[in-house]
């Protein structure tokens, strides 16, 4: 049985790294320049050349996003950075516009398309008019339900791949096409520019009665009303599965290593369990409480299974949930000594309770005993952004191991 493909976020060359450490199959990513995430870090050509050599080293695929919504000014640019980018060995381009599809056919002619969710991809005939264009794969709108995408399964050639949305932020708008960003404060959603007006609080002003605000549902502050809750589908692996989806789809190029890390490793825990013995496989909560120990919303299974309610969204704030902290990532471990090298990532004392992690493996909790400095002084805490240090490990660790600590409630 070939295995859905755990597709993954990669906001910059460290994250890509990340993905492809923790599990991925495959991640995806933005240049500098043409994607819809241009406040995330991306990645140059020369950042690409290494990320692309780093993933395929280790099998994993590597899609470059380029799903903006071009304009006239955007053409000449576009091909020209086609130009510098065309020796890439990237495994397929994600893009929305036809016009920038053509261009991608014209530069690079065995190149692989995907086509975005941004291109809003509801129905088998749209699909199939994609397919007439040499596109490869559909990437789904989020506004599909599972009989819908069992339907289109149904209606396409086989060869013809679909991508769905797991994990990860929902939009209010339809699959992202969203004009209150350009409308409020004129940065273009569809160019990667949105300001996330859906997630600031509301409150209702009549037309004659200028600074008296009223309260919308019952929060005397205002309400958080276009606030969806962030989509996470881990609990339902096997319907992702029999829906006939190809590849399971991770939101957040804007997000940390520490998330990436944190959500790849659930998810890939949770599908090599199905595929280990699908006829018992049973959901083990323990992966649904590490996706809680990264910074989320409260969460939904989006369209998934029905149209969405208000319970699906969250009006009394846009906050994040942030129980723990990222405090470290392992450089180096001696197993004669149980010291390992850790750069700081938040500030970490003797004494605290913390979590360790890594690829492929359980976390474990140990009491932080052994701090030391770079140069192997005992220190009583690590206050310092990326300060290097040495910490005594209970359990051996490998490079690329996560520190956390919850927080104090």
């Amino acid at each position: 049985m070939e295995k859905i493909e755990l597709l993954a976020p990669a906001g910059d060359l460290e994250k890509l790294k990340t993905a492809v450490d923790y599990g991925a199959d495959a991640v995806y990513f933005g240049g500098e320049l043409f994607s819809l995430r241009a406040g995330a870090g991306n990645l140059s050509i020369r950042e690409m050349e290494e990320g692309i050599a780093y993933a395929h080293a280790k099998g994993v695929r590597c899609y470059l996003a380029m799903n903006i919504f071009a304009h006239n000014e955007d053409i000449l640019p576009l091909e020209d950075y086609l130009i510098k980018i065309k020796a890439l060995d990237i495994d397929a381009f994600i893009v929305s516009d036809p016009g920038i599809l053509v261009l991608i056919k014209e530069a690079i002619p065995d190149a692989e398309i995907h086509i975005s969710t941004q291109a809003n991809m509801t129905n088998y005939k749209t699909a199939q008019f994609w397919q007439r264009q040499g596109v490869k794969r559909i990437v789904l709108a989020r506004e599909l339900t599972f009989d819908e995408i069992i339907r289109l399964r149904k209606e396409l050639p086989s060869e013809m791949e679909l991508e769905a949305f797991v994990q990860g932020a929902m939009c209010i708008s339809y699959s992202g096409r969203c004009l209150l960003s350009n409308f409020m404060i004129e940065r273009d959603a569809n160019r990667g520019k949105c300001a996330h007006p859906c997630r600031w609080k509301y409150a209702l002003v009549e037309e004659k009665r200028p600074g008296e605000y009223y309260p919308i549902e019952e929060d005397e502050r205002g309400t958080y009303i276009l606030n969806s809750r962030d989509l996470c589908m881990i609990e339902h692996i096997p319907e992702l599965i029999r829906a006939g989806i190809t590849s399971a789809k991770i939101e957040g190029r804007m997000k940390s290593s520490f998330y990436v890390a944190t959500i790849v490793s659930a998810y890939r825990k949770a599908i090599d369990a199905y595929y280990e013995d699908p006829e018992h496989y049973v959901f083990q909560q323990r992966w649904m409480e590490e996706l809680k120990k990264v910074s989320h919303r409260e969460f939904t299974t989006g369209f998934y299974f029905d149209q969405p309610t208000n319970k699906d969204q969250n009006y009394q704030t846009s906050a994040y949930t942030r129980n723990y902290s990222f405090i470290g990532v392992v450089q180096s471990y001696d197993p004669a000594t149980k010291l390992a090298i850790v750069q700081q990532r938040n500030k970490m004392t003797v004494g605290e309770e913390i979590e360790v992690f890594g690829p492929y493996t359980d976390s474990f909790t140990q009491k932080l005993t052994v701090l030391l400095d770079e140069e192997g002084n005992p220190i009583e805490s690590a206050p310092h952004p990326q300060q290097i240090l040495q910490i005594k490990m209970e359990q051996p660790v490998a490079e690329n191991f996560m520190l956390r600590k919850r927080k104090e409630q």
